[in-house]
């Protein structure tokens, strides 16, 4: 069984509720706006992290970062893309199981068909009242399970 960090948006800011969640896990995925390398170095402090390269993200240090990225665990082939609308392939035909995004700040854990699709939401600076989420897998040969983390209680409305 291994445990996968899933954190996108993080917009320069490592918070630290958010390295206390990825404590423990067997491998990072950072779905990109990673804004800075400090963040990844951090991050690798952890675990192994696999990352791409989202709209925010200059300079050389990003270049350095491909658009997309290919993970696999167990049994489970996991692809990342930092916005979901450009996606590229069909992932159910290409043999991935788990397709995980950033970009939107939202939160959200879908399945479509046999692929299950998750956008961990942001764990940087809050973006209007979104809250400040990561998100895990938990896999287990082939199968994997997937939950949102907050960071920090909802707003209120």
């Amino acid at each position: 069984m291994r445990r996968i960090g899933l954190i996108s948006d993080t917009h320069g800011l490592l918070r630290p509720e958010a390295v206390r969640a990825l404590h423990g896990c067997d491998f990072i995925v950072h779905a990109g706006d990673i804004v800075g390398a400090r963040i990844l170095d951090d991050l690798s402090l952890l675990a192994p992290v696999t990352a791409v390269r989202g709209n925010n993200d200059k300079g050389d240090w990003a270049r350095a970062l491909p658009e997309t990225g290919m993970l696999r665990v167990e049994d489970v082939s996991i692809y990342v893309i930092h916005d979901l609308h450009d996606l590229d392939i069909d992932p159910q035909s290409a043999g991935v199981q788990v397709v995980v995004s950033g970009h939107s700040h939202t939160p959200v854990i879908d399945r479509r068909g046999e692929v299950l699709f998750v956008n961990p939401g942001s764990a940087g600076p809050r973006r209007f009242r979104l809250p400040i989420t990561l998100a895990e897998l938990v896999v287990d040969g082939a199968s994997v399970q997937a939950r949102i983390l907050a960071l920090e209680p909802a707003p209120t409305p």
